[in-house]
């Protein structure tokens, strides 16, 4: 599944994780830290949507 930044347009890919932010591959959004900001423009997560 992926989830996409709704300001700025980054896609999160839960098989791909986020390694640079020491996310796993393969981590789900909702196990994401409630303290997860966009990389690119540091929004919360509240403000990605499912794609």
């Amino acid at each position: 599944m992926k989830y996409v930044c709704q300001i700025c347009g980054f896609t999160y890919d839960e098989e791909a994780g986020y390694p640079e932010k020491g996310i796993a591959p393969g981590t789900k959004f909702e196990d994401l830290p409630e303290d997860f900001e966009c990389p690119v423009c540091g929004v919360d997560k509240s403000n990605f949507e499912a794609e």
